[in-house]
């Protein structure tokens, strides 16, 4: 069967103006155009555009999706196999959230006792779970399967003290480094030593060992992937960078 725009738009629950911007940017093109100059799409456009939406679905964005559907090696079928997989993990996740919420509901009422630890379970999870969906190929390629599995485990064990000390560490850390940047800091200077000591008491509630050359390789990697930089530079560009340089300045003291 074919589509036009129109039609498309309507059964996939999209825009026009969405499909004729992937067509613009090379993403989905029509099978072919008529006469009356209407962009007409097949049923491997119709596929195709499935597949979009699944990886769109996942929070991948377009740039990235064009470099996977567009590869040679694309297995239309293993993509759908890792789709579902990755859902019944969101579904997982979400099952714990809800229970969590409920549970919660139950102890207010005073229906229950809740623990420290269940209050904070499903959190940690989905935390873990969005790390994992994120960094989690590149942190096994650096790390390995063992060292990345005991990391888990450790924060998954964290008190709820411990929990919160982490959180506060993690924003203490980035507010210093958008400061330090700003005023134009030396990285090697006071500023850089105290945000790279946070940053290792910060490492400390899931790494199950240190080292400083660990430590600098992980803020080379911080500068390396844009995915990493982009957390830490969302706000001021460099924080990254600093972070590395004050990372290099521990090392060599």
């Amino acid at each position: 069967m074919e589509y036009t725009v129109k039609k498309l738009a309507r059964l996939a629950g999209v825009s026009a103006r969405t499909l004729r911007y992937y067509d613009q940017i090379g993403l989905l093109s029509p099978s072919r155009v008529s006469s009356s100059g209407y962009r007409i799409y097949g049923q491997a456009e119709v596929d195709k555009l499935q597949q979009i939406l699944f990886y769109r679905e996942l929070g991948i964005k377009l740039e990235e999706i064009k470099k996977i559907i567009s590869d040679p090696d694309y297995d239309e079928l293993s993509a759908l196999e890792e789709y579902r997989e990755e859902l019944k993990c969101r579904q997982e996740r979400l099952s714990l959230l809800i229970r969590t919420v409920e549970k919660t509901i139950e102890a207010r009422k005073g229906m229950m006792t809740m623990s420290d630890n269940e209050k904070f379970e499903g959190l940690k999870k989905e935390l873990l779970a969005e790390n994992e969906r994120k960094y989690g190929k590149e942190i096994r390629e650096k790390y390995g399967e063992k060292t990345v599995k005991e990391s888990n485990e450790k924060f998954m064990n964290l008190t709820p003290e411990e929990y919160k000390r982490m959180q506060e560490l993690a924003e203490k850390i980035n507010t210093m480094l958008e400061q330090a940047v700003r005023e134009g800091a030396d990285p090697a200077g006071e500023t850089g030593r105290e945000i790279i000591a946070l940053h290792k008491e910060w490492l400390g509630f899931t790494w199950t060992e240190y080292s400083p050359e660990a430590h600098l390789g992980l803020t080379q990697m911080y500068v390396d992937d844009a995915r990493f930089t982009a957390y830490y530079d969302q706000n001021v560009p460099g924080c990254a960078a600093f972070l590395h340089k004050a990372a290099q300045n521990w090392l060599e003291r």
